[in-house]
């Protein structure tokens, strides 16, 4: 709590301090600047096989599934700009096609932002935060609904340095009595205090980042003696690189998670856990180009488990399985997104090892090609089992009818192992075949000033 007051306090004075300055400066040229846009996104899916989490205490789940839906996103933005000033309300309506919350429309973002000529700048609301490789914090927009943060930010950018500090404090309701206690709100986390700091080296081809996060998280229950509530504090922290010379960028990451981990039925235990990457994509033309990649999750320790039953929670004095919080999981480890969006046996994290490689290519000025090839495997040492879980494929096209309408497609096949079949508990977890669309409308639809 007292952080979060004293991340307010500094964002008032800091924003104090320069819309003052700038005040004198800019509100003599009215330059006003009003903007609507239009995003619509049809999506459609059909799935056969790997189920979201395994039927072990469901006899009457079938091994194998199948499904098929149809998905619809429309998003109308305003944006505000004058001078020192910016501003955007995103408004934004997602929905299965026939659900009765087709009506449903709510605050994707809605921000502020006051700035000054010298770099400094604060910016409040609740906005699509997305940093470096979005490998830790992205909007993982695959999944359209999207991610966005209930945020206040403070910050630099100039000369090739930027600093940003970003702050929450999340309750469910304005609570004048119940205390501070929070649970099922938008947002895991209760609080949130995360430094970025990004530089861009001067006459060479070198970008690098560091990132510190606090989240605060709630554990316990309201009422419940032996579990009171309390907020444990998670830390996250490390570093991503990118080299970007004429046809070659390498990219690399690092990071590192400790504090405590809070379960699902809020009790929480301490954690260790890391991960690193690295990347290498090559284009030697505008028409091609190929990548190379390897990722390293770290997983909890095996607690052997009888196949198609339970033996108890598997208990660890410290938890080792890396997570990647909000992050644009789709992009790093298969479209499918089969290993953090999913649950193995009784909350087991496995940890996770990604080799792929791929190709991209535009045969056509308008027409997108990509073919990629995931090993798959975990990050820790199983009993009597495989370390593979399988190899997957993923193909996709997009083509750009303009500038403001494309398609997209795409087919992803699984084969799993039988370490996929026993993890997961069932063979409807082993192979999975998945085709998908999207199409996507986003026209400016009209841009004033005065």
């Amino acid at each position: 709590m007292k952080r979060a007051l004293f991340g307010v306090a500094i964002l008032i004075l800091h924003s104090s301090f320069f819309t003052s300055s700038c005040r004198a400066q800019t509100d003599s040229t009215k330059a006003n600047k009003v903007s609507m846009d239009l995003q619509f996104l049809a999506h459609g899916e059909i799935c056969a096989g790997g189920l979201p989490k395994p039927p072990v205490n469901n006899p009457d789940q079938p091994e194998a599934s199948f499904s098929a839906f149809l998905l619809g996103r429309t998003r109308l933005s305003v944006n505000y700009e004058r001078n020192w000033l910016e501003a955007k309300v995103t408004l934004q309506n997602n929905a299965v096609w026939g659900m009765r919350s087709n009506m449903s429309v709510d605050l994707y973002e809605g921000w502020v932002k006051m700035k000054s000529k010298k770099g400094l700048f604060t910016k409040i609301g609740r906005i699509a935060l997305s940093y470096d490789d979005e490998r830790i914090i992205g909007t993982n927009d695959f999944a359209t609904a999207s991610l966005s943060h209930d945020v206040a930010m403070v910050g630099y950018e100039g000369h090739g340095h930027k600093i940003h500090g970003i702050f929450a404090f999340n309750q469910n309701s304005e609570n004048v009595y119940d205390g501070t206690y929070y649970d099922n709100g938008s947002q895991y986390y209760k609080t949130m205090q995360t430094v970025w700091y990004h530089y861009e080296f001067p006459k060479f081809p070198l970008n690098a980042s560091l990132l510190f996060m606090n989240l605060g998280i709630q554990a316990g229950i309201e009422g419940d003696n032996y579990n009171p509530p309390t907020t444990q504090f998670q830390q996250m922290w490390g570093t991503y690189l990118n080299y970007h010379p004429k046809y070659l960028t390498l990219e690399a990451s690092y990071y590192r998670q400790t504090g405590k981990m809070v379960n699902e039925k809020k009790y929480y235990q301490p954690i260790k856990a890391w991960m690193t990457s690295v990347k290498a994509t090559i284009t030697p033309t505008d028409r091609y180009g190929f990548r190379l990649s390897y990722e390293y999750l770290s997983g909890d320790d095996y607690v052997p488990v009888p196949y198609g039953g339970t033996a108890g929670l598997p208990r660890h004095e410290v938890l080792k399985g890396f997570t990647p919080l909000y992050g644009s999981r789709t992009k790093f480890y298969g479209i499918l997104d089969y290993f953090y969006a999913s649950a193995y046996i009784n909350g087991f994290t496995p940890g996770l090892q990604n080799a792929s490689v791929g190709a991209f290519g535009r045969p056509l000025p308008k027409l997108q090609l990509s073919a990629d090839y995931h090993y798959l495997a975990v990050a820790t040492n199983l009993d009597k089992l495989s370390n593979t879980l399988g190899h997957s494929i993923d193909l996709g096209v997009t083509y750009d009818f303009s500038k403001d309408v494309s398609l997209t497609a795409g087919y992803t096949m699984m084969a799993g192992t039988e370490t996929m079949n026993r993890l997961k508990q069932g063979s409807g977890s082993k192979y999975a075949h998945w085709a998908w669309f999207s199409l996507i409308v986003s026209p400016t639809l009209f841009t004033t000033r005065f």
